[in-house]
């Protein structure tokens, strides 16, 4: 091992809640929500980096690429459910996530994090090449899975980000770009699913969502290409389309419906007062861009109104 996991900082001891246990439950209560107040602190510090890495893997997917986590343990679990929302949320398919032991359950899953060459092999599988992203996500930092995933990734010329919560970790100097999260001691000592997991799935959440809209699978803040496949997601779909184009919902509805549920197509049929076959024709001269395609930005008048 390259380093004493004991030494790092989320593996501190807050000696200030050594009595946690005889404290009233209230008090437990306020305690964790005082330390999981530091993980928004935490996460701020780490803008900067976040930041260029959503530019870089917007720059990935636009090439055709694809954004491909590399996690085990809580970070693993953290990827799947960050990357499992982004096909009905942005209708991609390019946001994938590998996990330590993924075939194993239990413990033999949890050891699966100590095997480097299985990083790399995975990551084989799913043919990567230099167009994709991989982003390796570990609180600690050095991770043998994760490692061996970015050190193959950097190998054949993947733009490769590394998440982790220590400070100067071992992850942080073997990737394109480092964002380190520094949460501290946890209030159980060890227990990083607690803040470094919530600030995990916080920069998670900003690599994916705002990546997205630089490559273009929103409108304005509209989840312009939400999959609208049962009834709640029709009901969003159709307020998206309002909203978009300054229409009654009912109005909405019925243009979503008469487009086959493509919410871009419904938006600009309504804007431009063109009909949906028209609006689609136009969308594919212009790659989708609503506003390449004549559609004004959200909340503005509709054209011909």
């Amino acid at each position: 091992m390259d380093e004493h996991i004991s030494a790092l900082g989320t593996e501190g001891w807050r000696q200030d809640l050594a009595d946690l246990d005889l404290r009233s439950t209230e008090e437990m209560v306020a305690a964790m929500n005082a330390a999981d107040a530091e993980v928004h602190q935490a996460v701020a510090a780490a803008r900067p980096s976040i930041a260029v890495a959503v530019d870089a893997i917007a720059g990935r997917l636009h090439r055709g690429g694809r954004l491909l986590y590399v996690g085990a343990g809580t970070p693993g679990r953290l990827c799947e459910l960050d990357a499992a929302e982004c096909g009905p949320t942005f209708d991609v398919d390019q946001v994938l996530t590998l996990v330590a032991g993924a075939s194993l359950s239990g413990r033999e899953r949890e050891a699966a994090e100590d095997d480097r060459a299985a990083g790399e092999a995975d990551l084989r599988g799913v043919a990567l090449t230099a167009d994709d992203a991989v982003v390796g996500v570990t609180a600690s930092g050095r991770t043998p899975y994760v490692r061996g995933a970015i050190g193959y990734a950097r190998s054949i010329g993947a733009l490769t980000v590394g998440l982790s919560s220590n400070p100067g970790s071992t992850l942080s100097g073997e990737v394109d770009v480092a964002i380190e999260v520094l949460t501290g001691p946890e209030v159980i000592l060890g227990s990083t699913r607690l803040k470094a997991g919530t600030a995990q799935k916080m920069v998670l959440n900003m690599l994916s969502t705002l990546s997205m809209v630089r490559f273009g699978r929103t409108f304005g803040n509209l989840m312009i290409d939400v999959r609208a496949d049962n009834e709640k997601l029709r009901i969003r779909a159709a307020k998206m389309v309002g909203l978009a184009a300054g229409v009654a919902e009912h109005e909405a509805a019925e243009a979503l419906a008469a487009s086959g549920y493509e919410t871009r197509t419904a938006v600009l049929a309504l804007t431009a007062g063109i009909s949906p076959a028209e609006a689609r024709a136009r969308l594919a001269e212009h790659a989708g861009d609503l506003r390449a395609a004549g559609a004004p930005t959200p909340g503005t008048s509709r054209a011909g109104a």
